[in-house]
């Protein structure tokens, strides 16, 4: 018997297999080890304790969680589609700057609105007090004034500082509509109202979707706000269990539940788009010149605008500067500026090594010939979705056991006990902002890179160049305006970051907006004003850096309009 051989058919060849595949894979993984991490503690913790939460304190966490994201996600995109089609599609007073100015609400961290609207209508505040001025009250007793640290607070605040998000998206929704669609369905009988929830809002729908969820994701992640107003959420329940309770495996569980939150989000974010595309037919594009509003609407349509800017930013930024101008003692103490020269550590070790982690796996996806690098990129990419309070979790115990390791193994070696290296110091605390904020840089980039022709490296690689020469010198090159936008988002970010920060950082290690919330939570808010207004005026640098970028014009338009 013979046997029969096709020698015309080559075999399938394996995928080879690089140094940059290797490093982009490996790096991946580690970005989204604190996710799994939390599952893993979630599902086999060393104390079940579901059944003590479920009967306690879980479903208050999980209702008051559900209202504040509705509440949060309804309020956002009320504000934020108004507002966008005021500025795209009228015209009335100081309209160029309240286009500009209703993104100002992204510089104020939600907890320092939360310590500024405290403080501005609590019984001590100006509010009341001038109430009982000018009507002769002498205490509390003698008149009704709704509770201030409450719910709705809370809902209100998130609110006004997160609506920016479903803002500058509805607003690029509208002006990249046809012109040309509103008037047809003006024509087929449509008033102005008809036009816009018939034809306008539709169209919009899959921008504000994205908006609102991440206005809900933020509201999820906060801790600073809700604790202040005494409003416990899945993120206070990490705390409590954890820090007060000293139990791991229900801080771990109750870290599932939100990352279940989260996916959801995700996940009905998804399904708000999927099977709907809206496409412009044409080429042509007529600029939108906006309505010219009649003498009184003209100025309620102003009014409608100025409110969120007043009440998002200007009002808290105002109280805060006030206190900060008053207690001219804060800006001497010698906490403050160490507060702030470690921010600036942190937040700068994390935007550094952010980018770098974006460039090693947008490069390795590029030319990796296997699709494995670019899935395990959008695995670690929903570091960004996860509250910071989770993502600690999923990394103080898994750098504990590293320690522990190491420890033991340098004990035995040299005799000499290191210590705690990365829990003892500030390594997790940078290793937690960039899991959380890597995503930024990852998306900056692989669109950067997208923007640059394979040809150009391959004549690079023709010339004799490595890979990793020519990325050296022919993509960081053309990439760099958008690493350094990245690094400053993201250094931004770190800057304002409160829950991580809060569980991660080192004995006696703070940074600004933990010396924010310290002070506030002592009632100090004259202490918490000097660095939660540094945070603020660092956070406008983003603000200014996207307000410049979205004067570009959209197709059809005329640059500078």
């Amino acid at each position: 018997m013979t046997e029969n051989f096709d020698l015309e058919k080559p075999r399938r060849a394996l995928p080879a297999i690089d140094g940059w595949t290797v490093a982009s894979l490996a790096l991946g993984l580690a970005l989204a080890m604190p996710l799994i991490s939390v599952a893993a503690m979630a599902l086999f913790p060393s104390e079940n304790i579901w059944p003590h939460l479920l009967a306690t304190v879980l479903p208050r966490y999980v209702g008051n969680s559900l209202i504040l994201m509705a509440a949060v996600g309804a309020g956002t995109a009320m504000i934020g589609v108004g507002a966008a089609w005021l500025v795209v599609m009228k015209r009335f007073p100081l309209r160029g700057v309240l286009e500009w100015a209703l993104l100002a609400p992204l510089a104020m961290p939600a907890y320092i609105g939360a310590y500024a609207l405290v403080d501005f209508l609590e019984y001590a505040g100006p509010v009341q007090t001038a109430l009982r001025a000018a009507f002769g009250w002498s205490s509390a007793r003698d008149y009704w004034f709704p509770e201030i640290r409450s719910l709705g607070s809370a809902c209100a605040v998130f609110t006004l500082t997160l609506y920016p998000y479903v803002y500058l998206m509805a607003r690029a929704a509208f002006r990249e509509q046809s012109v040309c669609a509103l008037e047809v369905s003006r024509s087929l009988g449509c008033g102005p109202w008809g036009s816009f929830f018939r034809v306008a809002l539709p169209l919009a729908r899959p921008a504000v979707a994205a908006g609102a969820a991440i206005a809900m994701m933020e509201t999820l992640n906060d801790f600073g706000a809700v604790d202040y107003f005494a409003v416990q959420t899945l993120t206070t329940g990490v705390f409590s269990v954890w820090l007060e309770s000293h139990n791991a495996g229900g801080a771990a569980q109750i870290s599932s539940v939100t990352l279940i939150f989260v996916l959801a989000l995700l996940g009905l974010e998804s399904a708000s788009r999927r099977g709907r595309r809206y496409h412009n037919m044409s080429r042509r594009y007529r600029p939108i010149e906006g309505e010219e509003l009649g003498p009184v609407w003209r100025w309620i349509a102003t009014l409608a605008c100025l409110t969120p800017v007043t009440l998002g930013f200007l009002l808290p930024a105002g109280i805060m500067a006030d206190h900060a101008l008053t207690e001219t003692q804060a800006w001497r103490d010698p906490d403050l500026w160490r507060a702030a020269a470690n921010t600036a550590m942190l937040a700068g070790a994390a935007a550094a090594v952010s980018c770098a982690a974006g460039v090693t796996l947008v490069y390795g996806a590029r030319v990796s010939r296997s699709g494995a690098p670019r899935m395990v990129a959008r695995l670690a990419a929903l570091g960004y979705a996860a509250p910071g309070a989770v993502l600690a979790v999923g990394i103080l115990f898994p750098f504990a056991a590293i320690d522990d390791a190491l420890a033991d193994a340098a004990l035995a070696l040299t005799g000499h006990d290191p210590g705690l290296l990365l829990t003892g110091s500030a390594a997790a605390l940078v290793f937690a902002y960039v899991v959380r904020f890597a995503a930024i840089a990852y998306g900056s980039i692989d669109s950067a890179f997208g923007r640059v022709t394979p040809s150009m490296e391959a004549a690079a690689r023709a010339l004799g160049e490595t890979r990793a020469g020519a990325l050296k010198r022919v993509h960081l090159p053309l990439i760099r305006g958008s690493v350094l936008t990245a690094a400053l988002l993201i250094f931004v970010d770190s800057a304002k970051e409160l829950p991580a920060t809060l569980l991660l950082r080192p004995f006696n290690f703070e940074t600004l907006a933990t010396a924010v919330y310290n002070a506030a939570s002592l009632e100090d808010i004259g202490g918490a004003a000097p660095p939660a207004l540094a945070i603020v005026l660092v956070g406008l640098a983003p603000v200014a850096l996207l307000m410049r970028s979205l004067r570009h014009s959209r197709p059809g338009e005329q640059p500078g309009r």
